[in-house]
C-alpha cells in the first residue's frame, strides 16, 4: 500500500520558533514599556517556549488529568493530588524563570512587564499551569497588608525554586499559593459565605465549612474567605502547620472541567481549619480585592496569549498549506481572516502589556479600572478568535493532534474565572463610581491619541455620552465596558501599531466598516503587510 500513503500538501510541525522575540508585536511592546535587557533576559524561555520538549510537555499534562487521593492503602486520610510530571516541568520552569512571585522582590524596575512577556509566551504552551503561577504572584500583595504574614510567607513565594510536597511553608525553598472563595449558595456573591472562623488564644483562627471552588489545592498556602462577627475576612490557610502537623483540609471532589484540564480544581471541606487573618477583621473582600486585581492580570495575558498562539497556528497553516492552484496565505479571502485575527492579537497584547506596566509604575488607580475593562473584553473577544482560527486549519484544526481543539477548551475560562462578564462589567462601573482617580487615569491614557484619527475621536465621545446617563448605566453596563476597552487599544495602537494596523482597528473596531465576524475587514486595507508581522520568527 506504499503508493497510497505518499505525504504531501501537509504543514510541518511549528517548531524551533520563538513566541516572545520571535513575536513582533510582543518583543516591541516588550521594548517599549521596559528595555532591550528585559527581553534579552527571556531569551532562554523562548527558545524553550518554542521547542518540541516544551510542547510534548503541555499535550502530556493535559491529556494525563490529576489524580485526587484521599486516602491511602491503609485508610489514612492524605488528601493529595497526583499529577503527571510533564505538569512539574511546566510549573518548575515557570517559577526558574520568574513567572510566579518574582517580581516581587526582583530590584530591576521593569519586572512585572518582563514577567508578564515570559508569561505570555511560555503559557502558549499549556495554560492550565498557569493558574497557581498566577496565584502565587497574586499572593504576595495581599499578604503585605499583614506585615507579619508577609516576612513569613513571602520569601517562599517569591524564590525561584520549585518544590512540590509538603513541607512546613517557612521551611520549605518554593511556595505555591492557592485561592477559596466561593461556596455553593453564593458564587460570585462571597457575602453569602457560610463558612466561619473562630479566633483561638494564640492569635490563629479555626475556619469550618465547605468551598465550592478551591484552585489548585496542592498549594502550600491558600487564602480563604470566611465569616467572624464583623462580616467576610480573608485568611491565609497553610497545607503543613508550623509544628509539622497537617491542616484539616478535606479534598472532597476535583472538578471535571470543560478545558483547563491539566490544572486541579476541587471542593474542599474546612473543621476545624487552622488559619491566620489577612487584613482587618470583616474587611476580607477589600483583602481579596488585592490578589483578584492581580489575577485579573493574568487573565487578560492568558487570553491574549491564546488569541496569539491560535493565529500563529493559523499563520503557519496558511503559509504552508495549498489549495485551489495555491497557498492558502496568498489568497485574499484568506487573507482577510488572516489581516483580522492578527488586528485583534496585536490589540488584545498591547492592552495586556500596558497593565503590566501600570504594575510597575504604581499605577493603581489606572490599573484598576483598565484592568477590569480589559479583563471584559479581551477575555470575552478569545472564545471567538480561537473558533475562527480553527476554521484556518479546516478540518484538521478540529483534530486534537493540531492543538486547536486545546486552545478552544480553554478559552472561555479567563472571562469566568475572578468574576464572569456580568460582574466584571459591574465592576467596571464599580470603579468609575468608587474613584474618580480610576476614571481620570484611564481617560488621560485615551486622551494621548486624540485627534490622530476621527473615528477614535468619535468613539470617545460615544463613550462619554454613554456616561452620561449614571441611573440607566447597569443596564448598559457591558456596552461601557466594551467601548472603555476599545478606546484603551485604540489609542495603543494609534500611538505605537504601524498605520495599517490602527487603520484597520479604527475602520471596523470603532468606525462600525466590519460585520459580525471576523475576515470582513473592508477593501484597501494593506493585509499582506499585517500577516507578515503577525507571522513569528524562528529561534
Amino acid at each position: 500500500m506504499t503508493g497510497t500513503h505518499e505525504v504531501t500538501n501537509q504543514v510541518p510541525p511549528l517548531i524551533g520558533h520563538d513566541p516572545i522575540a520571535g513575536d513582533t508585536v510582543l518583543a516591541e511592546a516588550c521594548v517599549r514599556h521596559a528595555d532591550e535587557a528585559a527581553l534579552a533576559s527571556l531569551a532562554e524561555l523562548g527558545r524553550l517556549a518554542g521547542g518540541e520538549q516544551a510542547q510534548e510537555w503541555g499535550r502530556l499534562a493535559d491529556e494525563n488529568p490529576p489524580k485526587l487521593r484521599t486516602h491511602d492503602r491503609f485508610g489514612h486520610r492524605i488528601e493529595e493530588v497526583e499529577f503527571h510530571p510533564a505538569w512539574h516541568e511546566l510549573m518548575r520552569t515557570s517559577v526558574e524563570h520568574g513567572l510566579a512571585g518574582a517580581p516581587w522582590t526582583d530590584p530591576g524596575p521593569h519586572a512585572h512587564v518582563r514577567r508578564a512577556v515570559g508569561y505570555f509566551g511560555w503559557t502558549q504552551n499549556e495554560m492550565g499551569h498557569g493558574c497557581p503561577i498566577t496565584m502565587t504572584y497574586a499572593a504576595v500583595p495581599a499578604l503585605r497588608g499583614t506585615p507579619a504574614l508577609a516576612a513569613r510567607f513571602e520569601p517562599g513565594l517569591t524564590a525561584r525554586e520549585y518544590a512540590f510536597g509538603l513541607a512546613e511553608p517557612t521551611g520549605k525553598p518554593g511556595l505555591i499559593a492557592g485561592m477559596g472563595m466561593t461556596e455553593k449558595q453564593g458564587g460570585s456573591d462571597v457575602r453569602a459565605n457560610t463558612t466561619r472562623a473562630v479566633p483561638q488564644a494564640d492569635g490563629s483562627y479555626l475556619l469550618t465549612g465547605h468551598k465550592w471552588f478551591t484552585s489548585a489545592p496542592m498549594s502550600d498556602l491558600f487564602l480563604v474567605l470566611a465569616q467572624l462577627e464583623e462580616g467576610v475576612s480573608c485568611f491565609a490557610v497553610p497545607r503543613v502547620l508550623p509544628d509539622g502537623s497537617r491542616n484539616v483540609l478535606r479534598l472532597q471532589r476535583l472538578k471535571d472541567k470543560l478545558g483547563d484540564r491539566s490544572n486541579a480544581s476541587s471542593e474542599v471541606e474546612f473543621d476545624g481549619t487552622t488559619g491566620w487573618l489577612v487584613g482587618e477583621p470583616g474587611r476580607g473582600v477589600p483583602a481579596i480585592i488585592e490578589m483578584v486585581n492581580t489575577t485579573r492580570l493574568d487573565c487578560v495575558l492568558g487570553s491574549a496569549a491564546t488569541v496569539r498562539a491560535a493565529l500563529t497556528q493559523g499563520v503557519h497553516h496558511a503559509r504552508h498549506r495549498r489549495a485551489f492552484g495555491a497557498l492558502l496565505a496568498d489568497q485574499p479571502l484568506m487573507q482577510n481572516v488572516l489581516a483580522d485575527l492578527a488586528v485583534e492579537s496585536e490589540a488584545a497584547t498591547a492592552l495586556a502589556i500596558r497593565l503590566a506596566a501600570a504594575l510597575d509604575a504604581g499605577e493603581g488607580a489606572f490599573l484598576r479600572l483598565a484592568g477590569a475593562a480589559a479583563k471584559f473584553w479581551v477575555c470575552k473577544r478569545t472564545p471567538g478568535v480561537v473558533a475562527e482560527a480553527m476554521e484556518v486549519l479546516g478540518g484538521n484544526g478540529y483534530v486534537e493532534e493540531s492543538g486547536l481543539p486545546r486552545l478552544y477548551r480553554q478559552a472561555p475560562l479567563n472571562s469566568i474565572w475572578e468574576g464572569s462578564g456580568n460582574v466584571i462589567a459591574l465592576d467596571v462601573l464599580r470603579a468609575m463610581g468608587r474613584s474618580s482617580e480610576s476614571l481620570a487615569a484611564v481617560s488621560a491614557e485615551i486622551e494621548l491619541a486624540r485627534g490622530v484619527d476621527g473615528r477614535f475621536d468619535d468613539a470617545v465621545k460615544r463613550l462619554h455620552a454613554e456616561l452620561g446617563d449614571p441611573e440607566a448605566l447597569p443596564f448598559r453596563a457591558r456596552r461601557v465596558a466594551g467601548l472603555l476597552a476599545l478606546c484603551l487599544q485604540g489609542s495603543l495602537l494609534l500611538r505605537y501599531a504601524p498605520a495599517a494596523v490602527a487603520d484597520v482597528f479604527c475602520a471596523t473596531r470603532l468606525g462600525g466598516d466590519w460585520a459580525a465576524v471576523l475576515g470582513t475587514l473592508p477593501a484597501g486595507p494593506a493585509v499582506g503587510k499585517i500577516v507578515e508581522r503577525a507571522s513569528i520568527r524562528p529561534v
